[in-house]
């Protein structure tokens, strides 16, 4: 186990007199024994970064430090890091014993013996002591995860790095191996860089979560600050689904004035916001309520498009009037369905649980009041 550090890490494609910057001076701090999840949309710089941290990629600009080392040069056999692709990269022609063992048989001095009862061991703490003498092609995808996993465990690495590894499962066994992995890593207590562009797996099973576009670090911190928190008005968009809503406006005297209604801002919230500025107010779905159709200061009349009834949950579409045919903003409420489509509803966004951000630079300026609770179905008389 080793405390990891990225220290403004630069990775450039260059070709003749043209370059693609893909990852731009990326600075996040792993501590020992944490789960470091590195998110981000298609293309963010994510994968580029792990392949940096386990050697597979040359760093054009700054340093990788693993308990206080810096790796730059070294080679990737030499870092003690185990890494889990999302194809799993499994030897077709050889036994799940094989696979587990061929790591430790090709990198350490262990015995035959030795290796055999690690792999033993690791197979029985992964629950796949029973597929052994299995080939591969005879598992299925999730066994084959785990067989992907025990070969990295029995390394007994510095660091494991996953690179979305649970992206071939289908939702009921990505579910569950997802509680698993949380638990073996846990039970491991390995220093932990996972990968993937799925929020919910962001949000559930990291210490920290990186949040990357454009391969430059947007936010670090716990899921809930990032959610909660959030730096600007990517992360805001990009943690959370449904997506927060947002709304474009200008602040005219002691109101936020968009195309579709004008929102008074208390004092507290104009504190450091300049007249004229180009806003936008974004709301959680979650945090809006629905009730009949009357206007107040902050009730706005919307009309339903859509009612999805999730179970434990609906999402509710509306569209203010005016708004562009495939414009939309979503509320989210508890218990059966009380709208319907058609139905003409007053919306509001309570104060205490609106962000604003700069509207040209997308910065947060406010960021909503974490003691404020709501109704729980965000759903008004």
């Amino acid at each position: 186990m080793a405390r990891l550090e990225i220290d403004d890490v630069t990775k450039e494609y260059r070709s003749g007199e043209s370059s693609v910057v893909a990852v731009q001076d990326i600075a996040v701090e792993v501590p020992d024994g944490d789960f470091l999840v590195l998110v981000g949309p298609s293309g963010c710089g994510k994968s580029t970064t792990l392949r940096m941290i386990a050697g597979l990629e040359e760093i054009t600009e700054g340093e990788i430090r693993l308990g206080g080392r810096t790796i730059n040069d070294v080679s990737a056999q030499e870092r003690d890091i185990a890494m889990v692709f999302q194809s799993y990269a499994l030897y077709p022609h050889k036994t799940v014993r094989s696979n587990m063992s061929f790591g430790l048989e090709e990198s350490t001095e262990l015995s035959d013996s030795a290796i055999a009862e690690t792999v033993e061991e690791t197979a029985a703490m992964m629950g796949i002591e029973d597929l052994l003498d299995r080939k591969p092609g005879e598992l299925s995808g999730g066994q084959q995860q785990r067989v992907a996993l025990g070969r990295a465990i029995v390394r007994d690495p510095d660091v494991f790095l996953m690179d979305e590894p649970l992206s071939n499962l289908d939702a009921k066994l990505r579910a569950e191996m997802r509680t698993e992995l949380q638990h073996l890593q846990e039970q491991l207590d390995v220093t932990t860089v996972y990968v993937t562009h799925d929020q919910t797996e962001a949000m559930t099973m990291g210490d920290r979560i990186a949040v990357l576009d454009e391969g430059e670090l947007q936010q670090v911190g716990t899921p809930l600050e990032c959610y909660h928190e959030p730096n600007n008005l990517f992360v805001a968009s990009f943690i959370g689904e449904p997506s927060m809503n947002f709304f474009d406006g200008t602040l005219e005297n002691d109101a936020l004035v968009t195309d579709y209604f004008e929102y008074p801002l208390s004092q507290e919230s104009r504190r450091d916001l300049e007249s004229g500025g180009d806003l936008v107010l974004g709301i959680r779905p979650e945090d809006a309520r629905i009730g009949d159709a009357q206007q107040s200061d902050r009730r706005f009349e919307a009309e339903v498009l859509v009612v999805e009834p999730m179970g434990n949950e609906n999402i509710i579409h509306l569209q203010f009037d005016g708004m562009a045919v495939d414009d939309e903003f979503v509320v989210t409420t508890e218990g059966v369905p009380n709208v319907s489509a058609g139905d003409r509803v007053g919306v509001e966004f309570p104060e205490p649980a609106i962000h604003l951000f700069d509207g040209a630079g997308g910065d947060a300026i406010k960021n909503r009041d974490l003691s404020f609770t709501g109704t729980p179905d965000a759903v008004l008389p």
